[in-house]
């Protein structure tokens, strides 16, 4: 057993932590990172331009004043909008953000999951692990988890740190317990913007139809009454919130898949941990 695997004191675990915050910094200064996904900032870039080139195929498609053209992007010379600088045009954008985000957490979760075939525990009905004998799995996991990623190696890594300064399983027990606990919470707080989006998006939705009525009471005239234009602005009023309203079930569907294969993911690497650490544990 080398030097920084013996047993040592509490100031052990702390000094583990500092040791993996460092080797996390350095990982990110080499541009790499641990799952090999596209960052939250590339994917909202990539969600963008893609959104462009969405409305721009429309734009295309429906020539202006089409049924469709009217419905999806307001192009219509009814509209109190110049285009393409109209209301539904930006909650596309911002459906596209929210896909972009929701893809980069559905690749996460997809890469948690396959944590969990890594084997890096012994899997089989007989083997014990003496607490001495912990280091070799320390290492293995040490470059696989970071400050946000890799449910199962971090909590691995946390259970030894605390059996090798301690001793003690019950600790341990409650550490990886409270770590659970910690990335349930982290995993939520993860899908903060995607439930901030599947709200603003119905929200401007309003906005549109609110704006859109009185543009249209605007062309009530009681002397001159134009029951077609009348009625055109109503529609393009309403077509805002319908667009909206379908945008922001779509966003808040995926969500709840993508969200619950990582919660799913963190309760499997908990069960992992008890399965072939926690109780595989021999204390001489």
């Amino acid at each position: 057993m080398s030097t920084e695997d013996k047993p040592t004191t509490g100031a052990a675990t702390l000094l583990g932590q500092l040791r993996g915050k460092v080797g996390f910094a350095g990982h990110l200064a080499s541009g790499r990172t641990v799952t090999g996904v596209i960052s939250r900032g590339q994917a909202a870039l990539v969600a963008l331009a893609a959104g462009c080139l969405f409305i721009l195929l429309l734009t295309l498609v429906f020539p202006k004043d089409s049924f469709g053209a009217t419905l999806l992007l307001e192009h219509t010379s009814e509209s109190p909008f110049p285009y393409p600088l109209t209301i539904q045009n930006l909650m596309h954008l911002l459906f596209f953000v929210g896909l972009g985000e929701l893809y980069v957490r559905a690749r996460i979760g997809s890469w948690e999951n396959a944590q969990l075939d890594a084997h890096y525990l012994p899997e089989d009905e007989a083997t014990v692990l003496p607490i001495e004998q912990l280091g070799p799995i320390r290492r293995k996991v040490a470059n696989q988890f970071d400050g946000e990623n890799g449910f199962l190696p971090s909590l691995i890594n946390m259970a030894v740190l605390q059996l090798q300064s301690t001793r003690s399983i019950d600790q341990a027990v409650s550490v990886l317990s409270t770590s659970l606990t910690l990335l349930e919470s982290r995993v939520e707080r993860r899908y903060a913007m995607v439930r901030y989006l599947a709200w603003v998006i119905p929200t401007l939705g309003f906005v549109g139809t609110v704006s859109h009525l009185g543009n249209a009471l605007r062309l009530v005239d009681p002397n001159h009454m134009n029951i077609s234009n009348v009625t055109t602005a109503l529609a393009i009023a309403f077509n805002t919130t319908l667009v909206a309203l379908i945008e922001s079930a779509i966003l808040v569907l995926i969500q709840h898949v993508v969200e619950a294969r990582e919660d799913a993911a963190v309760g499997r690497a908990g069960e992992y941990c008890l399965k072939n650490l926690i109780n595989r544990l021999y204390v001489t």
